[in-house]
């Protein structure tokens, strides 16, 4: 199962709910595998990696750029975790143009579909950090995806964009890849002392329905400090609300996508 994280609005929860999710998904025996498809790379470093570390200590050590410019195989880019069933495919500084070089190729919009061709073969679940547009690396997400999975964040205007979000989903289905399903949509960021955060989520039911998550991810220090460390909330504080929530996140996911 492919499942591209999107939402063109940044700081909503994209990149903490892949990490974050992927490691419980592993944590459970899921083969996972996590690409960082944002040229921010804060997936990369949210593990505690960078794509240089990774290609001066191995080998076969190399980035997602490298995958959509098919300068490497799949199997080159995966770079096993400190985490047992979690591999990353990082990203780097160099995909901060690989738009550009994209717009020339020939069938720009499926090279990550193609590249990724044996994924499902290898992993239970491919997780898709997506960058915060809705430019031609999302939509080669969205066309190499199975689902697609909607953070977001019970603040004021938290509807705002998901239209042109969900108008983008409806064109990559009818002209790219016809499987594409809406997996989900995820709150974040949940703060329950305050009541415009309930409206938000209500709000959120009436436009999404039964699509939306039963889990809630609140608003937790653990989650925020996890990644300056370099580690999922798992390896940094098993205890805390955010990995009980993220946690419960995945066995969520497995049942939902296991149907």
């Amino acid at each position: 199962m492919i499942v591209a994280f999107a939402n063109q609005k940044g700081g909503v929860g994209k990149t903490t709910t892949t990490l974050n999710l992927g490691s419980y998904l592993a944590a459970l025996g899921k083969k996972t595998c996590l690409i960082d498809l944002d040229p921010q790379a804060n997936l990369t470093s949210g593990l505690g990696y960078s794509a240089q570390s990774l290609t001066e200590n191995d080998s076969l050590a190399g980035s997602v750029y490298d995958l959509l410019t098919s300068q490497k195989e799949f199997n080159e880019v995966l770079f096993q975790t400190r985490s047992d069933n979690l591999t990353l495919i990082p990203s780097s500084i160099d995909l901060a143009g690989a738009e550009i070089e994209l717009v020339n190729m020939v069938s720009r919009e499926t090279i990550l579909r193609d590249a990724l061709e044996k994924a499902h073969h290898v992993f239970d679940f491919v997780l898709i950090d997506c960058p915060p547009s809705l430019g031609l690396l999302t939509i080669n997400a969205l066309t190499a995806a199975d689902r697609v999975c909607i953070p977001v964040q019970t603040e004021y205007f938290a509807l705002e964009g998901l239209g042109q979000l969900l108008n983008t989903v409806k064109l990559v289905k009818s002209k790219l890849n016809s499987n594409l399903k809406i997996g989900g949509v995820i709150m974040t960021m949940f703060d329950a002392r305050t009541n415009l955060a309930k409206d938000v989520i209500s709000e959120v039911h009436k436009v999404f329905g039964d699509r939306v998550f039963e889990t809630i991810i609140p608003r937790n220090i653990r989650l925020s400090e996890a990644p300056s460390h370099g580690k999922s909330i798992v390896e940094y504080d098993s205890n805390s609300s955010g990995a009980d929530a993220y946690k419960k996140l995945a066995e969520e996911f497995i049942t939902s996508f296991s149907k």
